[in-house]
């Protein structure tokens, strides 16, 4: 064999291997996703509250987590969901209000539809197979989504209709359905109302952390949805916000505001871990697509935090 022919192979295979590198193979066969809209982190910290959440304190002692991940600014929902499902951070995907249904400023990536590709569109594009829904009650998070490539997605009113609705009804009868009947690759499970109660009430108010204890109720009946549908050994579930809070509001420049909590926990996730470096909201979706096993887009600004993964 000629050293010219050797060389062409040797150039072959490392093209080929640094090809297979960029393709991260998925870290569990189903990844749910529990996003619970303006929680701050002092009762993570708190031990007497902590213990109020049972479930959430076992995914953070037998998991991953972090208290220091930062919202994009300004510390609003839809603003900071969209970075959550799209990668980008406020400059970049053009969602500028607190309510915006659409990127009032051009996107630096645009999916056809006048929207950023999402998390959905990753998974569609990458692995047309795999099914995905979310599950939300408040109708901010719909225009957010890339709806048109979910299998499945249901907005209920929620808290907005409280004459006909307890939270738990809510958990029962649109997510645990659809997790034992569909065993997602990614579901969203959104949760409104400790955002809710915390503009009624209050944040750090008996009845925050009162709602804070029936999400986590919540939390554990997922969790055992994924047993009943038989894929709880092989899911990652994910347990995070978009902001904080104090008073009755949010969006100023406040770490109570800016500082959530980023939770993982199941299958390949390292347990009893604090991520010892900072992180930022657009590097969650960055995550959970390192999780799915899909490629990021080059535009998007995070990164995945791969230390809390076996």
């Amino acid at each position: 064999m000629t050293m010219k022919r050797l060389l062409l192979i040797t150039l072959t295979v490392m093209a080929v291997c640094c090809s297979c590198s960029e393709r991260v193979r998925p870290k569990a066969g189903h990844v749910i996703f529990i996003g619970v809209d303006g929680v701050s982190t002092p009762a993570f910290k708190d031990p007497t509250l902590l213990a109020r959440m049972p479930n959430v304190k076992m995914m953070m002692e037998q998991g991953s987590y972090t208290l220091g991940k930062r919202s994009v600014m300004p510390s609003s929902s839809a603003i900071n969901w969209a970075t959550i499902f799209n990668g980008l951070p406020t400059e970049q995907h053009g969602y500028g209000h607190w309510n915006s249904s659409k990127p009032e400023i051009p996107a630096v990536l645009d999916n056809g539809r006048g929207m950023p590709p999402t998390l959905y569109t990753l998974l569609r594009e990458q692995r047309p197979e795999a099914e995905s829904g979310c599950v939300y009650n408040w109708d901010g998070i719909g225009p957010l989504l890339d709806t048109a490539l979910l299998d499945y997605h249901l907005y209920d009113p929620g808290y907005h209709n409280p004459d006909n609705y307890t939270m738990e009804k809510y958990t029962q009868e649109r997510a645990v359905k659809y997790i034992l009947e569909k065993k997602p690759a990614f579901f969203t499970f959104y949760i409104g109302d400790v955002d809710e109660v915390g503009h009624r009430a209050g944040w750090d108010t008996p009845e925050y952390y009162d709602c804070l204890e029936e999400t986590d109720r919540m939390v554990g009946i997922i969790m055992q949805a994924a047993r009943d549908a038989g894929i709880f050994d092989d899911t990652i579930f994910v347990y995070s916000s978009d902001h904080g809070g104090s008073d009755k509001g949010h969006g100023q420049l406040q770490m109570l505001h800016l500082e959530t909590p980023f939770i993982l926990y199941g299958k390949n996730i390292r347990k009893g871990h604090v991520l010892d470096y900072p992180m930022m909201q657009y590097d969650l979706p960055a995550t959970l697509a390192y999780a799915l096993g899909l490629q990021i887009p080059k535009e998007w600004r995070g990164r995945p935090m791969t230390e809390m993964f076996k």
